[in-house]
Order: structure tokens, then sequence, then C-alpha cells
């Protein structure tokens, strides 16, 4: 804990008697024996047990003290996470999940729900396989589209793997922050490797470079079985043309060759390929936005204080804005940090971020006795509301990964996870 004041019993006494020769000379006895001496330490006693107390209050007293001398806390901030929502089943149409749709952690015996929600607008768009290419690393290009139409074995690399052979999968649409399953079918296997630990990538084209997609699941082995790698697709991701053919491009790509790691010795193969989306992920975040919240009605009265319904305010987005009731519609008062600069017609109005009080101009009496205002003051009986704020944040959003599980807001064919 700081130690405010780390004076002691002689030390308030030495400086009392310093005080005592500056402010009135002509006491000259400071020996314990002068009555005034007696009283000093008698006082230097009393303010020592204070200090020895000032150092040992709580927290909310520190706060308090703070408070009086202009020092507030910074506001929290709210807690942000990226959370996958699957379809029920992939569909025909674009799902559009909207921002703002609500998620939250499972409650407990003696926890409530976290609710988190989501900051964008989140399309899931339907996708469909049309095309195949394979690039070797040199370079040369195969389309490989009639013969996977065909059902005939298609090899994905060259007939002796090499870093940078690449299989490309051509989708009927761009499916940025969309999640993918590639179903994959083949009769032959990649001889060499090791299931687990295959030596391939898989990557997404946004028009400029190759971006890396997380992989959800690979149930082919690396291409070794049939079965299904789960992808997540990048925010980039774009319709471009490659090979001449445009389509939103996914590729499978080699990599480069690890000491220890098995190495492909022949390319596997595939008879079977399809492509369909089936999830979208996007970011929530630990807050909620209140729209036309009504704050109180004003006295008229110049530094009036008023408070949210629901703190804290979080203000690290949109600026917060105070409306204030008036013949000619709602006006708009701007938040700012203090009055100093502020003249006596400005709209303005201090916000506590922290315990969500708003505290409009004082007046203020100047050392020349004139009287100064600090910014203009609301009308008598005028209604004061804030458009639009958002509440939340704070330890309480610091959720372990896969906690946010349970989804609030009902949107048609999806489930959250």
């Amino acid at each position: 804990a700081p130690n405010l004041d780390d004076r002691r019993f002689q030390q308030l006494v030495d400086e009392a008697k310093r005080y005592v020769q500056q402010r009135c000379p002509e006491w000259t006895d400071h020996n314990v024996s002068d009555p005034g001496v007696t009283l000093i330490e008698v006082f230097a006693q009393m303010v020592d047990q204070l200090v020895y107390r000032l150092n040992r209050v709580p927290e909310k007293n520190y706060l308090a003290f703070l408070d009086l001398l202009g020092v507030r806390l910074f506001p929290p901030g709210a807690a942000r996470a990226d959370v996958t929502f699957r379809l029920s089943a992939p569909q025909p149409e674009t799902v559009l999940l909207p921002a703002g749709t609500e998620v939250a952690t499972a409650p407990g015996e003696t926890r409530a729900a976290v609710v988190f929600a989501t900051v964008d607008d989140l399309p899931i768009v339907p996708c469909a396989l049309d095309r195949l290419v394979t690039i070797a690393a040199a370079g040369e290009q195969a389309e490989r589209t009639a013969d996977l139409r065909a059902r005939r074995d298609v090899p994905c690399f060259q007939a002796t793997p090499a870093p940078g052979d690449a299989m490309l999968f051509g989708l009927s649409a761009a499916v940025p922050r969309c999640m993918i399953a590639v179903r994959l079918d083949s009769r032959v296997e990649g001889i060499g490797v090791d299931p687990t630990r295959p030596p391939l990538v898989w990557e997404a084209w946004d028009g400029l470079t190759w971006a890396a997609c997380a992989t959800d699941a690979d149930t082919t082995g690396g291409l070794n079985r049939p079965g299904e790698v789960i992808l997540h697709v990048p925010a980039s991701h774009a319709l471009s043309v490659v090979n001449g053919i445009r389509a939103g491009w996914i590729r499978c790509r080699v990599t480069e060759r690890v000491p220890g790691v098995p190495f492909y010795s022949e390319t596997p193969t595939v008879r079977v390929a399809s492509a369909f989306t089936i999830g979208g992920s996007t970011a929530v975040e630990h807050a909620e936005t209140l729209t036309d919240v009504p704050i109180g009605t004003s006295d008229g009265v110049p530094g009036q204080r008023l408070r949210v319904p629901r703190a804290p305010v979080l203000v690290d987005g949109d600026p917060v804005v105070v409306q204030v009731s008036s013949p000619d519609g709602w006006q708009d008062w701007t938040v700012v940090d203090h009055f100093g600069r502020s003249a006596p017609t400005d709209r303005h109005v201090v916000l506590d971020a922290t315990t969500g009080e708003l505290l409009f101009p004082p007046v203020v009496r100047e050392a020349d006795g004139t009287v100064r205002s600090c910014g203009a003051t609301p009308g008598k009986g005028e209604q004061i509301r804030i458009a639009h704020y958002r509440t939340g944040g704070g330890r309480a959003g610091n959720v372990p990964r896969g906690a946010i599980s349970v989804l609030r807001s009902s949107v048609p064919y999806e489930i959250g996870r």
C-alpha cells in the first residue's frame, strides 16, 4: 500500500517549531518546559495517529480523496472476443447476423451469465465449388474441373510432391469471415506423411496475397482419406481472377520440409470434391448499446448533477452525446473533459464514465468578486437524455476461451458456438 505521509512525531514537532520561528519570532523559548511546546507535542501526537490511520484507509477512501483532487479512475474497457456461429444446415441464401446479436456464457449456480454482443453485421454467404486447378511449384498450371466432374482421380500435386505445389479450389462466391467445409473423397492416399502432422497449409486469396486460413478440423488426415476440412476464411477474402478464372479462391499448399517430419513420397488424389458454407465468425464485446435513455429533468440551476441509469459508460467508441429538449427540438450537448475552456454559451457537460455521473456547467466566483459561468445551463423543466451510449465492460468480461456458448438472440438457421 502507498505511504501517503511518512512523517512521524518528532518530524512533526520539528516542523512546527520551524513555523514558529518564521511566523512568531518573538517566541524564543522552544524547550520542552515551555507550555507552548507542550501543546505542539500534543497536537503532533494526535497528527501522528491520524497519519498512521490515513495510511490504512480502504480503497474507497483513496478514491474519494483522489476525486476531491479531480483525479478520476480510468473508465473500464469492454472485453472482446471472436465468436463462431454455426448454421443448423447449409442455406441457399445469405443469412445476415445483425450487429447487436447477443451471446452469453452459461450461467452457474453462483454466477450470472456474462452477455456479449456482436460488433458488426455478419453476412454468412453460401458458396459451392466451381473450379479445381493444380499448380506445381515450378509454375505449371492445370485445369482439373472437367476431370473432377467426370469423377476421375485428380492428382493434387506433382507425382513426387515438392514444397510449393498447390491445389486451388474456386468457390462460387467470396466468403469473408465465413466458415466453410471442403469435403473430399479419394481412393488413393498420399504416401509417406504422418496423417496427424501433414505438411499442408490452407490459404485464401484476397486479390493481393494469400492469407492463412485457420483450420478448425481436418478429418482427411492430410488428404489421406475421405473427410472434411473446416476452414475459417479471413475477412480479406475477395473474388479474383486466377488462371483466367474469376472465383473466390482457396488453396491447399505443400509447405517446406521440416527435419523429423515425414513428407509426401507420392501425391494424394481427389475424385470427389465439394465446398459449402457452414457458419461465420465475428467479433463480440462485453457491452450493450442503449438508445434514447432518459436522464432526468433540469432544475434550471448551474452545476446540476445527474446519473445514467446503468453505469459504467464505455467511451472507447463513438462519442457520447447528451441531448436537452427545447422548443426547437433536441439540442446536442458536447461531453468535454473539463470546463476550463468553456465559454458561458457553450453547451458542455462533463461525464464521469466510471460512475455514470453527468455534471452540467457550474458558476464560479472569481477572486475579484465577479461571477463567471463555465457554460450554458439548461432551462428549468427541460428534459435531458442520451441519444445512445454503450455500457458494460470491467473484469467480469474476462471469461476463458470457449465459455461464450449461449445464443440469446433469435437468429434463423443458426446455433451459436
